[in-house]
């Protein structure tokens, strides 16, 4: 195997649904409860439908919580590639910059710039003003790492990567942020009161792999991949940070060596996200609540 190629860029502030729960997640868009609309944003984002844009973009244009807003920012920025058909990408762009310049929250006018800078577009400069509280400040941290999401359109395969995705950021964790706990020490996962009482500030870390390439060229194979990670507060998973994250390996053209260049490729930038982007993010956000 030879040497990881690593790429990451930070564009701040979201692993997949089904394609076919679209219309479901339509409807749980326009639910009186910001938790619901909340889910439902996420959610089409993991869809990687194109129709999801459409949605988002309303809840981002609409939607009465800045939490919501700023969830429909972040899966605007993740959708949006250069894959996605003009008329779709206009429509992103349309909401992202109205967003980004005059949403009432700082926080989403934040989102808004991050996503619209992401999918190589000209961001307005976000306003001032602080985002939101993760917690209580001066004590321990607490992280919840997510199930994790891969859509290579490989079943045997997603399944292990997402578990190798959260094997390594678990991993990650451990070794690089000692004072960091990602299990609940009276086990099962902490409620905001139990995190409260025990002055401990919580965080959300998610991811979804979004790309898996293979490519052939002699005796030679390049597998590349792209990650996208999320980083919210906990229990409210409030986002405020996605990181983008991408590498290449060299492998031969065997079966066995491709499918080891694959989870190297994946361990690699999980492990480079955690390690550079998402532990210096929540230390830093711990240090300023």
């Amino acid at each position: 195997m030879a040497v990881i190629a690593l790429s990451a860029v930070t564009i701040a502030q979201v692993s997949p649904a089904r394609a076919d729960n679209v219309d479901d997640l339509k409807k749980q868009a326009n639910d009186s409860s910001d938790k619901v609309r909340l889910s439902a944003a996420i959610n089409l984002t993991k869809t990687g439908d194109p129709r999801a844009i459409l949605i988002l973009a309303g809840l981002l244009g609409k939607d009465a919580s800045d939490r919501v807003r700023g969830a429909a920012a972040a899966g605007l920025g993740t959708l949006v590639s250069d894959q996605t058909t003009k008329s779709y990408k206009n429509i992103a762009v349309g909401a992202l910059k109205r967003a980004a310049e005059s949403d009432e929250s700082s926080q989403v006018r934040e989102l808004a710039g991050d996503a619209l800078k992401g999918i190589g577009e000209q961001a307005p400069k976000p306003g001032p003003g602080p985002g939101p509280s993760a917690g209580h400040g001066g004590g321990a941290i607490y992280v919840n790492i997510g199930p994790m999401s891969s859509r290579t359109g490989d079943s045997g395969a997603d399944g292990k990567l997402k578990a190798l995705m959260v094997k390594i950021a678990t991993k990650t964790m451990g070794k690089a942020a000692s004072n960091m706990a990602t299990q609940w020490a009276g086990g099962g996962v902490p409620t905001q009161a139990m995190l409260d009482a025990k002055h401990t500030m919580g965080f959300y870390v998610d991811g979804t792999l979004n790309e898996l390439k293979i490519k052939e060229s002699g005796s030679s194979t390049t597998v590349s991949c792209k990650i996208n990670m999320l980083l919210a507060s906990f229990p409210d998973k409030s986002i405020f940070g996605l990181l983008n994250g991408g590498a290449s390996v060299q492998a031969s053209g065997s079966a066995s060596d491709i499918a080891l260049a694959r989870e190297d490729c994946v361990s690699a930038v999980v492990e480079d996200l955690i390690a550079k982007k998402i532990i210096p993010t929540i230390n830093s956000k711990a240090s300023n609540p």
